[in-house]
């Protein structure tokens, strides 16, 4: 009897050792929430390549899913509250209007951290994570107000929030740099992603004149609008050279791959979240890619240079002077905005066209 117990008693040590020895093994789960498809060309394309790469590096260590098309509405909610319950214990949440919903889920599951892309709330589980997308923006600028013939630019936004706010007018300062005359139109289409709205929006720009077009919505529908009417464009937040190569000068991206194989890399070792990130071209989280030869040498020159700028530290997008559309001052010389102001632009500068929707 003595022997069988001391022998259920190893058996068990033994079971226990193993349970223990699979769970160390046991992958993290990670999951991303994506407000389009990964076929978007853009936003969601970006967010997935960065998923990919982290996947590639971190192997059988995380385990990775994905949800597409998830609208920023009580679909978000249920769709990030089914991820959580799930099991996976790194939830990314990819868009501005998935803010609330996060934080909501997050106090239900105080053991899960959440990442929340573009937003600025945060909570002891959620982090706030961005791409200083107003640089290439205005390398995109410097580059447009090379090659616009007629001095007038498009572009299309989505909704008139500092981050869409600030990158029209890092593009406007980009190309005045250039051409101090350049002026900017802007058509909102109250979307982050609508082929067919931004389309629209791209025809009624070219339509008042604008000859340079860049946006702040997802698909690649204003670049292929520019190459079927004859006029010039930049991807946004994915290399979209290849959607319409005849109107395409170069393209602002984003770069998460590093940002999510840090964050998988900390899941696996058991290390706190990183609180809030936001990342420029210096930090490798953005780029200006794949210039294109109808860009003049000395456009691409100059472009190079502010980048390297940029990247060193050496120019600041919003350091003054920085005139308002009244032409007066709203930046003097000798200072910078501050990232809490950045983060709370809602005003045009000089150059730029019509009023900010809602702002006073």
């Amino acid at each position: 009897m003595k022997l069988f117990k001391k022998l259920l008693a190893v058996a068990a040590v033994a079971a226990l050792s193993g349970s223990l020895a699979a769970d160390a093994a046991d992958p993290v789960k990670m999951a991303w929430v994506y407000l389009g498809p990964v076929g978007d060309g853009g936003w969601t394309y970006a967010h997935d390549l960065g998923r990919k790469a982290a996947e590639a590096k971190m192997g059988a260590k995380i385990s990775t899913t994905i949800v597409e098309n998830v609208p920023e509405s009580a679909d978000a909610e249920r769709v990030i509250r089914d991820l959580a319950t799930k099991g996976n214990k790194i939830i990314f949440t990819t868009s501005f209007g998935y803010m609330d919903s996060t934080l909501k889920v997050a106090k239900s599951f105080p053991k899960v951290n959440f990442y929340h892309a573009t937003g600025f709330k945060d909570a002891a589980n959620v982090a706030i994570y961005n791409s200083r997308m107003y640089e290439p923006a205005y390398l995109a600028g410097v580059i447009a107000g090379h090659v616009s013939k007629k001095g007038v630019l498009g572009f299309v936004a989505s909704f008139p929030i500092p981050e869409v706010v600030r990158n029209i007018n890092a593009y406007t300062m980009g190309a005045r740099s250039v051409n101090p005359k350049i002026t900017t139109k802007v058509v909102w289409i109250s979307s982050w992603f609508d082929p067919s709205k931004e389309r629209q929006a791209a025809e009624a720009l070219i339509g008042q004149g604008a000859d340079v077009l860049l946006q702040n919505t997802d698909s690649s529908a204003v670049l292929q609008t520019a190459q079927d009417k004859g006029v010039l464009a930049f991807g946004w937040d994915s290399d979209m050279t290849q959607y319409a190569p005849k109107a395409h000068l170069a393209s602002c991206i984003e770069v998460w791959g590093p940002y999510y194989t840090s964050v998988a890399e900390a899941a696996v070792s058991g290390k706190p979240m990183t609180k809030a990130v936001w990342g420029g071209i210096k930090d490798g989280m953005n780029d200006l890619v794949s210039v294109s030869s109808l860009v003049p040498p000395a456009a691409a020159k100059m472009a190079a240079a502010k980048k390297a700028d940029i990247a060193s530290g050496k120019f600041n997008v919003f350091a003054g002077p920085i005139k308002g559309q009244d032409g007066k001052d709203k930046v003097p010389a000798g200072k910078t905005l501050t990232d809490k102001e950045i983060d709370g632009i809602n005003w045009y500068v000089e150059g730029v066209e019509g009023a900010v929707p809602g702002a006073k």
